[in-house]
């Protein structure tokens, strides 16, 4: 991603491996300060996961893979590695699938390195491939509204519903981002709007109970957000509050998109009903920014996502292109290669 740093622009990864280590942007920093986290072993990997130093399901999945690559350099036993990996956030899917690329990739033999850098390449790739698909729907003008943080400090680089927006930008489209601010750890406010101030989109950070003013008045063109598991049937899991905006966004006729690679498409999942829901500690919502915020006797309770139904979800755009949730099952093939051309036909002489 296009980072400005003392002035100057530099491209940064979310997170990389080197020097014995596996490196990350530390998010709970952003946007006042721009700091790489180190993790060292194993456990500090899990505990940049569970901290939600990194967060995003695909950017979990990347530093867990470099974490797996990492303790096999350090002599760790991979599978009870990955049993550790795997206890740290429940409800994304690409943390599951990271942890089983690697682990296939040593079964046959390869350096679990090499995977782990291989992983990441195809998740960019991922992104850039979404960007391609999804930008047509962003027009000249179009007024668009997401939640939480999809973008490239949620990928290994680039982003998901960013991935669009980037790639409309590069092509001299005009466009405006509503950015729901996604209480209780402000991803929205925090994060997406660091992201697109570094890229010079327009936008204005919005309370997350303002998405309903604005898509009433007709003042929201699209809803782009991500997604962190999504089931077989296209219901989606997503950071909490995603569900209200996309029944809003039904009620008021504005089309809702789910953005997100096919390594967090869950098919043995039929349904929604089994996505596990994260429930975090309930002091991210009873204090902001170190200071009790509520009466002390309160109690909260803190769900970190919801789940929004297929039938409210217009489509998924993911590498292959944008399907309608029920068209899912499609993706479970591989795609199919690019047949090449067909030699022209020599003319045949006549006889005679």
């Amino acid at each position: 991603m296009r980072v400005v740093v003392d002035g100057e622009p530099r491209e940064l990864r979310t997170v990389w491996l080197e020097d014995g280590a596996v490196k990350l942007i530390d998010q709970r920093r952003l946007p006042f300060e721009l700091r790489i986290l180190e993790a060292r072993d194993l456990e500090e990997v899990a505990q940049a996961i569970e901290d939600m130093a990194v967060r995003g399901a695909p950017a979990i999945g990347a530093t867990a893979a470099y974490g797996l690559a990492l303790a096999h350099l350090q002599g760790k036993d991979l599978k009870e590695a990955a049993d550790r990996l795997r206890k740290t956030r429940p409800t994304g899917h690409d943390l599951f699938h990271a942890i089983e690329y690697i682990l296939q990739a040593a079964e046959k033999g390869e350096d679990p390195r090499a995977a782990a850098e291989r992983y990441a390449d195809e998740d960019v790739a991922r992104c850039r491939a979404i960007g391609v698909a999804g930008a047509k729907l962003i027009r000249e003008g179009t007024r668009i509204l997401t939640h939480c943080n999809a973008g490239a400090l949620a990928t290994v680089d680039i982003g998901t519903v960013m991935a669009p927006l980037r790639a409309a930008k590069a092509r001299g489209r005009r466009f405006f981002v509503y950015v729901s601010e996604t209480r209780p750890r402000l991803q929205g406010a925090r994060l997406t709007a660091w992201e697109l101030a570094q890229e010079g989109i327009e936008h204005a950070i919005i309370v997350d109970g303002a998405s309903g003013h604005f898509l009433a008045r007709g003042e929201v063109d699209l809803v782009l957000v991500g997604a962190d598991r999504i089931a077989a049937n296209g219901d989606t899991a997503n950071k909490i509050g995603t569900y209200a905006k996309a029944v809003l966004a039904k009620e008021n006729r504005v089309p809702f998109y789910v953005v997100a690679s096919t390594s967090t498409i869950d098919f043995s999942l039929p349904s929604g009903d089994k996505i596990p829901i994260e429930e975090r500690s309930p002091q991210e919502v009873l204090h902001f920014e170190g200071t009790l915020a509520a009466p002390k006797e309160s109690p909260a309770r803190n769900p970190a996502f919801d789940v929004t139904p297929a039938k409210y979800i217009k489509g998924i755009i993911t590498e292959r292109g944008i399907l309608p949730p029920g068209q899912l099952a499609r993706l479970r093939a591989p795609p199919r290669r690019a047949r090449a051309p067909a030699r022209p036909r020599k003319a045949r002489r006549k006889r005679g």
